[in-house]
């Protein structure tokens, strides 16, 4: 029987286009013409042997095939980047100081240090998972050269605007949230320790919707947000990112909450052109967390 070979050149221009949403973009980023782009999709669906996309308007939409390619051409393009900053860089050594909102602290960290310590064995890491006052603080300060935080507007010397995640009211995964609208009295809110930048959208978008509330629940970890919420003792909000199976998103119209905005993310870094050991991280750490925007805005 003989094996299909895919071309890795030809999957990261597919996989460019759908990140990008425009293949006329991904064209211009990898820096090939149009017709150089629609010729490796051709061989694209060709090596296949199936349709990968289908009309869809004036544009294209994947097929069932083309969702599943889209997966596969993912992990293979991390595995090719990995095996070629492993070979390329061998030699790579140092120290980086790495720090993480704490809804990254179960989810991307030990993805992003796995990969990194598999190719990298020599750089030494040093990771903190902290709220994000103390990472803006941290990274400005010199204390680390990565932070990946919530933006609440403050802009450092080196940051980079990743995208936004879209916030949600979160209550337990099983049963009945315990409160809704319809039922009368305030709404009781878990929350983290302020200052909270989502502690405080929650509370604007109930004050706006003029709808009464009272805090129920203050924890100074998300770790004890997450039981207490679990537990009925209130409802809070956070992002779809890193929630744990005992919790889960609720749709405001069900429960009569109000509609709630996006929060942006943001990579700082602590110099212009960091070392060669902490670009490489912050090229993993974008990669992990546009897969988990990718999961979360499907």
């Amino acid at each position: 029987m003989r094996r299909t070979n895919f071309d890795l050149d030809v999957l990261r221009t597919f996989s460019t286009g759908m990140e990008l949403g425009n293949f006329a973009k991904a064209a211009e980023r990898l820096g090939r013409s149009t017709s150089a782009v629609s010729a490796q999709l051709k061989k694209l669906e060709e090596q296949a042997g199936t349709p990968i996309f289908r009309k869809a308007g004036r544009g294209l939409a994947l097929t069932d095939a083309g969702e599943t390619m889209l997966g596969y051409a993912r992990r293979l393009l991390e595995l090719n980047d990995e095996a070629a900053a492993a070979v390329n860089s061998v030699e790579l050594e140092g120290w980086v100081r790495l720090g993480l909102q704490e809804d990254f602290g179960e989810t991307l960290l030990p993805e992003v240090l796995g990969r990194f310590a598999r190719a990298h064995p020599k750089v030494r890491i040093e990771a903190r998972v902290v709220r994000n006052a103390e990472l803006l603080e941290r990274v400005t300060s010199g204390k680390l050269d990565l932070a990946l935080a919530w933006s609440d507007g403050t802009l450092t010397a080196h940051c980079e605007r990743i995208g936004e995640v879209p916030m949600r009211w979160i209550g337990p995964s099983e049963g009945q949230p315990g409160w809704q609208a319809a039922s009368g009295g305030p709404m009781p809110l878990a929350s983290l320790e302020a200052p909270c930048l989502l502690r405080s959208a929650a509370t604007k978008a109930l004050d706006e919707a003029g709808m009464s509330w009272r805090l129920a629940f203050v924890s100074p970890s998300l770790g004890g947000l997450w039981a207490a919420t679990a537990a009925g003792l209130g409802l809070t909000i956070r992002t779809p990112i890193g929630l744990p199976a005992k919790v889960r998103p609720l749709a405001p119209e069900t429960i009569g909450l109000p509609d709630l905005p996006k929060l942006g993310l943001v990579l700082h870094r602590a110099e212009a052109e960091p070392q060669p050991a902490a670009a490489r991280l912050a090229e993993l750490v974008l990669q992990s967390v546009h897969g988990a925007l990718r999961e979360v805005l499907a």
